[in-house]
C-alpha cells in the first residue's frame, strides 16, 4: 500500500534524523548544523527531515454558540468583550483592539477531550492529564459501510481485528479514531443542531471493543464523531472508561481525510483547573503523499492579510468576514 510504504519511510527517516539509528547522516541546513555534537538525539532535525514535509489535517469542529450540544447543558452565547469602565464594547477604531466574551454552558462542548474525572472524581481532571498526550500514533478504523446499513451500528472487536489483518497490530499508546462520517451532519443551524443532539440514533463504540482496545492493545484513548460513546441507556462504554481511568475524544471531524494508518495526531487543549471536559484540537500529521491536508508554508508567518476584515454578526452571534 503506497501510504503505508511512505509512512514506513518517514518513520525510518525520523529515527535516522533524530540519531536513533546507527549511521546517522548529517544534514546541511541551519537546523541540522545546530544539532548537538555529542551524539544526543535532535528533534529539530526530525522536524526538518520529516514533519516539515507532512500534510496536516484538522480533525476539529469550529466552536459556535449554536452548534450541537446535549440538551441538559443549555445554550451558550458569544459577545464582544466590554470595557468595565465605560460599559462599551472594545472597538478597533477607538481602542486599537477587540476581544470576545464567551458564555459557555459547559466544558462538554464541540470537539473535546473527556478526562476520566468527568464521571469519576478520583481520577485526573483535564489539567491533570500528562504532557505526554501531546503527540501519538493515529489509527483510523472505519465503520462507514456498517453505519450505512445500520445508523446505530457500534464498533465491534471483529472490526478491530479486521483492521489489524489489513494494517498490522494496533500500536500500544496510540489514539484510535472511529470513523463513522456522523460528523458530516454537523451544523450551526440552531434548530437542526438541537434536533441532531437529541437524535437517539447514532453510531457508537461497543463496550467489548473499548475493553479490547484498552486492555489488550493498550491504546492511549479512542475517539468518535458523535457526542456520546454509545446508545445504551446507561452509556455503559463511557461509564466503564471513566471509572477505569481512561480518557476519550468526542465530536471529532474530517476522519474521511486521513489514511487509516501511518499518521500521527497532535493533541491540544486548555488546562482548565479542575476541568471535567476539554475544548480540544486534534491535528492529524500525515505522510506527504496523503491526498488531503495543509503543508508547512512560508505564508504561515506572517499570516496573509484578508481583504474582508472581521466584524460582529449579531444574527450568528460571532465574528465573520
Amino acid at each position: 500500500m503506497r501510504v503505508r510504504s511512505i509512512a514506513a519511510g518517514l518513520v525510518v527517516a525520523a529515527l535516522v534524523a533524530a540519531g536513533y539509528v546507527a549511521g546517522t547522516s548529517r544534514g546541511h541546513d541551519d537546523v541540522a548544523a545546530a544539532a548537538p555534537k555529542h551524539g544526543a538525539a535532535s528533534l529539530w532535525s526530525t522536524y526538518q527531515t520529516v514533519l516539515r514535509h507532512a500534510r496536516y489535517v484538522d480533525l476539529t469542529h469550529k466552536i459556535t454558540p449554536s452548534m450541537p450540544v446535549w440538551k441538559g447543558f443549555g445554550p451558550s452565547a458569544f459577545g464582544p468583550s466590554v470595557n468595565p469602565e465605560t460599559g462599551q464594547p472594545y472597538a478597533y477604531a477607538r481602542d486599537g483592539f477587540e476581544a470576545t466574551h464567551y458564555d459557555l454552558s459547559t466544558d462538554q462542548f464541540g470537539t473535546q477531550l473527556d478526562p476520566p474525572a468527568h464521571w469519576a472524581p478520583e481520577y485526573p481532571s483535564i489539567d491533570e492529564l500528562p504532557a505526554t498526550y501531546a503527540v501519538r500514533p493515529l489509527v483510523v478504523i472505519s465503520i462507514v459501510d456498517q453505519v450505512r446499513r445500520d445508523p446505530a451500528y457500534a464498533l465491534q472487536v471483529s472490526d478491530v481485528r479486521a483492521w489489524e489483518r489489513a494494517h498490522g497490530r494496533v500500536p500500544a499508546g496510540s489514539v484510535v479514531m472511529v470513523r463513522s462520517d456522523w460528523s458530516k451532519r454537523w451544523t450551526d443551524d440552531p434548530v437542526k443542531a438541537k434536533a441532531l443532539a437529541a437524535d437517539p440514533v447514532f453510531p457508537g463504540v461497543s463496550l467489548d471493543a473499548l475493553k479490547f482496545l484498552q486492555l489488550r492493545r493498550h491504546i492511549l484513548f479512542h475517539g468518535h464523531e458523535p457526542l456520546d460513546t454509545d446508545t445504551t441507556p446507561t452509556l455503559e462504554g463511557e461509564a466503564w472508561l471513566m471509572h477505569h481511568g481512561y480518557a476519550q475524544a468526542e465530536g471529532v471531524a474530517n476522519l474521511d481525510q486521513v489514511p487509516q494508518t501511518g499518521c500521527l495526531v497532535s493533541i491540544g487543549y486548555p488546562e482548565l483547573r479542575g476541568g471535567l471536559g476539554g475544548y480540544a484540537r486534534y491535528i492529524a500529521i500525515c505522510p506527504p503523499g496523503s491526498p488531503h491536508g495543509a503543508r508547512v508554508s512560508a505564508r504561515d508567518a506572517p499570516l496573509p492579510r484578508s481583504s474582508a476584515p472581521l466584524h460582529w454578526d449579531s444574527a450568528r452571534g460571532y465574528r465573520v468576514r
